[in-house]
């Protein structure tokens, strides 16, 4: 039986690839922070506890015996960030928090690593679709991280011919969702009238379905070796078409109302929110055509499957 070890296990897109990889036949491993969290973990997937990441983190007993590598867990962006330096610690983490990672599995004797990146690689967005030929130009330091880290990789890569494989995601969506969509889904589902009729963009978003099962290509497929992907549902949307699809799976009316978009910048600075307005009224969008061609790679879901997962998700929580 192959064996594959994910980092980040207990997160939104762990918990979805845990389930895939098991379902594929694959035994599979997954770090966590704490010992609280070790139980959290499906049957069958074994556990093990990472406190930190870092420099000095061993790795040796969630390697032993793995196959193939799938590195999700990361310093991800910080609302408030009360860091002295926030560079250096998402640095701390993703990128010299990987390099360790990925020389010791390498030293191990595992084939394959699998690295989830992020489109914040490629920029906060602009007029035409990012591509992989794109000149990176991360622009927070998350972004900035991730992208010291695929440079890391690489490196590891030449040194020691470690299989490395880099997947750049948009806006991740689904059952388990947090942050801002899943804010969303509450506005929605109260109906709360929203003022963003006005805006005229586009946006690329991935369903954690899609993801996974590019992730679950890209471990084995022989072609990914030593690439870069970025991957999408392959349909972009405005913002109030995506509001009025999660509202119609929600069952709710999208009660939306114009607003200058000019203005929603101006009071995002004065309250100190310029990157979320940023985020609802400009465009960023995808090329995902290189792994479709490449690997024969295509969304098993469609962008209405995607969301009406996400709904029933909410729904059984608002139960509990």
């Amino acid at each position: 039986m192959r064996s594959v070890l994910i980092t980040g296990a207990n997160g939104f897109v762990g918990q979805a690839l845990l389930k895939r990889m098991a379902s594929d036949g694959w035994q599979v491993r997954g770090t966590v922070r704490s010992s609280k969290q070790l139980a959290s973990l499906p049957i069958g997937v074994q556990a093990v506890q990472i406190e930190s990441i870092a420099a000095d983190t061993d790795w040796t007993n969630a390697l032993a015996g793995v196959d193939a590598v799938v590195h999700l867990a990361a310093r991800v962006h910080v609302m408030n960030d009360t860091a002295s330096d926030p560079l250096s610690a998402f640095r701390q983490v993703n990128v010299e928090g990987t390099e360790r990672l990925a020389r010791m599995a390498a030293t191990t004797g595992i084939k394959r690593f699998v690295y989830i990146s992020s489109i914040k690689v490629n920029g906060e967005g602009c007029e035409k679709p990012f591509t992989e030929h794109d000149i990176p130009a991360p622009e927070d330091p998350y972004g900035i991280s991730k992208w010291e880290a695929e440079q890391v990789l690489h490196k590891v890569a030449k040194d020691t011919g470690l299989e490395v494989v880099i997947l750049r995601p948009p806006l991740v969506y689904g059952p388990g969702v947090k942050a801002n969509f899943f804010s969303l889904l509450k506005f929605l589902d109260r109906a709360i009238p929203l003022p963003l009729s006005s805006i005229n963009n586009l946006r690329s978003l991935i369903y954690v379905g899609n993801l996974v099962d590019a992730i679950s290509t890209c471990i084995t497929h022989p072609m990914s070796v030593g690439q870069t992907y970025l991957v999408s549902d392959g349909e972009d949307v405005s913002t109030p078409e995506l509001i009025r699809r999660v509202a119609a799976a929600l069952g709710r009316p999208a009660r939306l109302f114009p607003f200058p978009p000019s203005l929603m910048r101006f009071a995002g600075k004065l309250i100190g929110k310029t990157d979320a307005v940023d985020r609802l009224v400009s465009s960023l969008t995808i090329d995902s055509s290189k792994i479709r061609r490449e690997l024969g790679w295509k969304p098993p879901y469609t962008m209405e499957q995607g969301l009406r997962e996400t709904a029933v998700y909410y729904r059984k929580l608002k139960l509990i």
